[in-house]
């Protein structure tokens, strides 16, 4: 199937897609040089605003109405080729990514990372590895962002972290991480050798490659490196012992960016699983589907046995993963458009119940349950912005993602029925319940210490106000309007359905009288 390519010359005056990977990329280089904490904090400030405000451009440019790639830029230089585009299926990911970097330096403004110019540095530069691979449309060029991913999570891990255990949790986080980039990198190169032939060349590019997956090698162990090298990145279980180890000994800060990359892995199988090996993943989809239903409950009844608000989060991502793959291979537009958009969902809801508990934690100095307790009254804005944010999660109505879920339970109902639909539901309850007891312990009980041990440092309240009103604006301004969010995605979402058509959506000949 021929995909339609649109050059970045027709919509707009720049590359703007390049320009939205360059601006934090030089502010970075900007923090890096400065010598004065305030100029790199301005500089920082600067480039993720810019970046913000690029994005929002880039919403208003690209053409909902048609499906394919736009914006496309190339280069080709010295037997390497450059390519990025944007189409529905990873646009919302490029302003969620500047608006949460946006958000995590505001944050710095109430802690001590304030004056850390490497921290300033790592956020911005971690802002451009994620949009640098959301756009990527060359497989090694994808691969090569996110071998650069790993530079400023271990970073932010070891010189910013909370822990007292940070470099064996680099070690092993080293260890899980690799082991994917390992997996992903042999599948690309599968991908890309398994169509050499005498009428094929060897190329990276991800549209030759769609276009031409009927002459593919291999197939089956193309998937299978692929998919396992992307579970580790979601995480899916079984592969996410990692991340409850990294949540409790890393910065709130560089978490909140951190949960976009995590959404990352649920692209790239969306991106380079579903429409280059259609006939493999249609063969392996209960597989994948006893693996997502698995992380669900798993996840669910892990959080209900936390005492750290960290560990307990980094459960409800695992089991909110099971539920995104889920959609993923439902093979119908319903289930895709569900996936991604509770996608952007959750990594905006968890965004604002992780600003909560770090900035509970900065006036705490605890993240342990049992020692909180009671701080509604002295912390009401937190606590507002943690019950909106775990409503959200919830896929309560007026937030977005109850208009997401409704669209991937839908697509699960086509086809899988209505007991795994059920059995989704009943993992949505199992959410509910934790987080309800993590708001009712952490705000609402009458704490169990004699002494609250605050911290002596200056927390503007003001500052607090700003987050927690942006995030909730965006919660429930995008949940009460959801249309425009899902026409971004629809068209491209149908698209990859067509590939399956005893599946998805059935494809349609235009020439049919009964039209």
């Amino acid at each position: 199937m021929d995909i339609t390519v649109t050059p970045w010359s027709e919509s707009v005056a720049f590359p703007l897609l390049t320009t939205l990977t360059l601006v934090p990329l030089l502010a970075m280089i900007a923090i890096l040089f400065s010598r004065s904490p305030r100029v790199a904090l301005r500089f920082g400030f600067a480039g993720a605003l810019l970046t913000v405000l690029l994005s929002l451009y880039l919403l208003t440019v690209f053409d909902s109405s048609l499906p394919g790639i736009h914006l496309v830029e190339q280069l080709h230089f010295a037997g390497l080729s450059y390519r990025v585009g944007v189409d529905g299926t990873n646009i919302l990911f490029i302003p969620l990514t500047a608006i949460l970097t946006l958000l995590a330096l505001i944050y710095t403004l109430i802690t001590r990372h304030v004056t850390d110019r490497l921290f300033i540095a790592c956020l911005l530069g971690y802002e451009t590895i994620l949009i640098g691979a959301f756009v990527a449309l060359n497989v090694l060029q994808f691969w090569f962002w996110c071998v650069l991913e790993l530079i400023p999570v271990v970073l932010l891990t070891v010189h910013a972290g909370t822990g007292q255990n940070r470099r064996w949790v680099v070690v092993l986080l080293l260890q899980y991480w690799v082991s994917g980039l390992l997996l992903t990198l042999a599948g690309f190169l599968l991908l890309a050798f398994g169509l050499i032939d005498s009428s094929h060349a060897l190329t990276f590019d991800w549209v030759t490659l769609k276009q031409n997956n009927a002459y593919l090698h291999d197939e089956v162990l193309i998937f299978i490196l692929l998919f396992f090298g992307f579970a580790i990145r979601m995480p899916l279980f079984p592969f996410h012992g990692w991340l409850p180890v990294l949540a409790e000994q890393g910065t709130v800060a560089s978490a909140v960016v951190f949960l976009v990359g995590l959404k990352l892995g649920i692209y790239a199988a969306i991106r380079f699983i579903l429409p280059m090996v259609p006939g493999v993943v249609e063969q392996w989809a209960g597989f994948v589907v006893t693996l997502g239903l698995i992380s669900i409950f798993y996840g669910a009844l892990l959080a209900l046995m936390q005492i750290n608000i960290r560990r307990l989060l980094a459960f409800a991502v695992i089991s909110q993963t099971g539920m995104l793959v889920i959609g993923a291979f439902c093979f119908n537009a319903n289930g895709l458009e569900g996936s991604l958009l509770l996608s952007v969902a959750y990594g905006l809801a968890m965004a604002g119940m992780l600003f909560s508990i770090g900035l509970i934690y900065e006036r705490t100095r605890t993240a342990f349950i049992p020692r909180l307790g009671g701080l509604f009254n002295t912390n009401g804005t937190l606590a507002l912005l943690f019950l909106l944010s775990a409503l959200s999660t919830m896929v309560m109505p007026g937030t977005t993602g109850f208009d997401a879920a409704h669209l991937l339970v839908e697509g699960i109902i086509e086809e899988y029925g209505w007991l795994l639909a059920i059995a989704i539901l009943v993992g949505n309850l199992l959410s509910a319940a934790f987080l309800l007891w993590a708001f009712q312990r952490i705000f609402m009980a009458a704490s169990k210490r004699a002494v609250q041990p605050y911290s002596c440092v200056h927390h503007p309240v003001k500052t607090e106000r700003i987050i927690a009103a942006m995030i909730c604006l965006l919660l429930i301004g995008t949940g009460f309007y959801t249309t425009p969010w899902l026409n971004f995605i629809d068209q491209d979402a149908a698209e990859i359905g067509k590939q399956y058509p005893m599946h998805g959506v059935p494809s349609t000949d235009d020439n049919d009288p009964d039209e």
